[in-house]
């Protein structure tokens, strides 16, 4: 079958690594993909977000099933538009990506379904907001209701952080995404991922992962989009999965289709675990980025068969053949990151890192001038390993990372250190 995924970073190299290994891919697009990309599938200049215009590259290239990977067409309703066309698509419907696209519209289905999640309130002016945070204290989290490439989140540590966070929100940093906050109680525990496919029926599990967002070893810094990531995540093993499917993951889809909005694609549910107990942080509507990378690299060319059956509702008859290993990804950044850095760096060794089923650098943000691999972003490549153990996984990464001669990017020498 031919197949097109949507995207141009990590996440969508890692689809597509993982699309390749399923000998049912016959061809494989990827738009507008990254220079990594370029080198396993074709590449295609197409606007992602134009879903008319997606459609008639579909049909032109007589593709048979899309993959959308960012969140961005997803809100902007691609998948309905090639729905309508009647071009098999994994991702949910706009109205269905809400659960990602508007804070305050997860808020209602978690108090709806009863799934346990954070106290809240929303506001759309900044005075209320700024008596309720004096009202309430510090510590306390402020989040732009809208899609703010993962930057709209500010836990605030003292009062003034968060009054100022209020005044960035509604003073426009984040754009339209700001134009409505939610604020929300502090929740203690260990955060981790839990990622589940549905089929606007069916929900099944496919895997844990644990990321890294502080941009600094111990996790301290402005956060970051993810400076790394492992799977599984110790911390939700048995029951806490269990629960988190149970009580959090199944009412909301029951709510999502009593709405009638049902929902079809991946579900991240960002969840924080304290004594054993899950509660909900955010719902995100496609796979993580790094995330998505360790779980690719785990799941390989089986990825493909789930998301068909997801898109074509068939779950209940799939299930997930896991190797008993681990999965570690090391973010490779720009110096000044997630601040002002520069691009246009030559990334040198690659050639000399191994890539196969255990070992995989997989391109989040390059671009290719005068026949080397330059850096084209703030995260610019996820070095990714498998092994036995975590520590093995560890290892290998890290050993990956060593041979890439960039002297103008930088990473966490420490992920994985929650679990180690």
């Amino acid at each position: 079958m031919n197949i097109l995924i949507l995207g141009a970073g990590g996440r969508e190299h890692a689809l597509a690594w993982a699309v390749l290994q399923n000998p049912k891919c016959d061809r494989l697009v990827v738009a507008p993909g990254n220079a990594g990309i370029d080198r396993i599938a074709e590449c295609a200049d197409l606007d992602i977000l134009d879903g008319d215009a997606v459609v008639s590259f579909a049909d032109a290239e007589s593709i048979d099933f899309v993959i959308v990977g960012p969140e961005a067409p997803l809100a902007a309703g691609v998948v309905d538009r090639l729905e309508t066309a009647g071009i098999s698509t994994f991702g949910p419907t706009a109205a269905a990506a809400q659960l990602e696209a508007s804070k305050a519209f997860t808020k209602e289905v978690c108090d709806a379904a009863g799934a346990p999640t954070a106290a809240w309130a929303r506001f759309t002016q900044a005075a209320p907001a700024r008596d309720y945070i004096r009202a309430r204290g510090a510590p306390i989290v402020v989040k732009a209701d809208g899609l703010a490439a993962g930057k709209g989140v500010i836990v605030a540590t003292d009062e003034d952080q968060a009054l100022a966070a209020i005044d960035d929100m509604f003073g426009g940093e984040f754009g339209d995404a700001g134009t409505e906050v939610v604020i929300e109680e502090f929740m203690e525990g260990e955060e981790a991922s839990f990622f589940v496919l549905c089929d606007g029926e069916v929900a099944l599990p496919i895997g844990t992962a644990q990321d890294h967002k502080r941009v600094g070893e111990g996790d301290t810094g402005p956060n970051t989009g993810g400076m790394g990531a492992y799977s599984p995540a110790p911390v939700l093993e048995g029951d806490v999965a269990d629960r988190a499917l149970r009580e959090i993951v199944e009412p909301t889809l029951a709510e999502m289709a009593r709405r009638g909005t049902p929902y079809r694609g991946v579900l991240y549910a960002g969840l924080m675990i304290r004594d054993g107990a899950p509660r909900l942080v955010e719902y995100n509507v496609r796979f993580g980025d790094p995330e998505a990378q360790v779980l690719m690299m785990r799941l390989g060319g089986q990825a493909l068969d789930l998301m068909l059956a997801a898109a074509e509702g068939r779950l209940k008859d799939m299930r997930v053949n896991w190797a008993d290993d681990h999965a570690m990804t090391v973010v490779m950044a720009a110096r000044g990151y997630p601040g002002a850095h520069d691009k246009g760096s030559v990334i040198g060794g690659l050639d000399t890192v191994a890539e196969d089923s255990a070992h995989m650098v997989f391109h989040a943000s390059t671009t290719e001038r005068d026949g080397q691999i330059v850096a084209n972003g703030g995260r610019v490549l996820n070095v990714t390993a498998r092994g036995a153990s975590l520590a093995e996984a560890r290892d290998r990464a890290y050993a990956m990372v060593d041979a890439i001669d960039w002297p103008e990017g930088f990473c966490r020498r420490d992920i994985g250190w929650r679990a180690l």
